[in-house]
């Protein structure tokens, strides 16, 4: 009996202590759908339209962490355009803020992600908030 009493306290104090949540930021960036899906310690907080490669260019698919953060860069390949709010994840690619908004939803950029600025804004502080190591980037087809 004891033993039984002793099992139930047990079971007792680990369904009122709270779960783990992971502690991070996932931006989940699905290129069929041109839509980012952003989650924030697990919850999901924001999905928004973006563009990716148009045709003869790519978006590359996998996991990445981001590397480098750029408030304001400009683009050193193409005419100095701008990026505002850089995220930098695998070689020149990043997602990015964006001014030729019209485009959103659908496939335009050389290879980036870009974002309207001002979720690019969020997502940048988001980064920062949580840190570069607690962020994943995950691009799906």
């Amino acid at each position: 009996m004891r033993r039984f009493l002793v099992l139930i306290a047990i079971l007792g104090a680990a369904v009122c202590l709270p779960a783990t949540a992971f502690a991070g930021v996932v931006a989940q960036i699905d290129l069929s759908s041109q839509r980012m899906h952003v989650y924030v310690n697990g919850k999901p907080a924001y999905t928004w339209k973006v563009s990716t490669a148009r045709p003869g260019y790519r978006t590359p698919t996998g996991t990445y962490k981001p590397y480098s953060l750029v408030r304001y860069h400009r683009s050193t390949i193409y005419n100095g355009s701008p990026m505002p709010y850089s995220i930098f994840f695998k070689g020149g690619y990043a997602i990015h803020g964006s001014y030729e908004t019209k485009h959103l939803g659908r496939p335009a950029s050389h290879g980036c992600v870009r974002l309207h600025p001002s979720n690019a804004a969020r997502l940048y502080a988001l980064v920062q908030r949580y840190g570069k190591s607690n962020t994943t980037i995950r691009i799906t087809r």
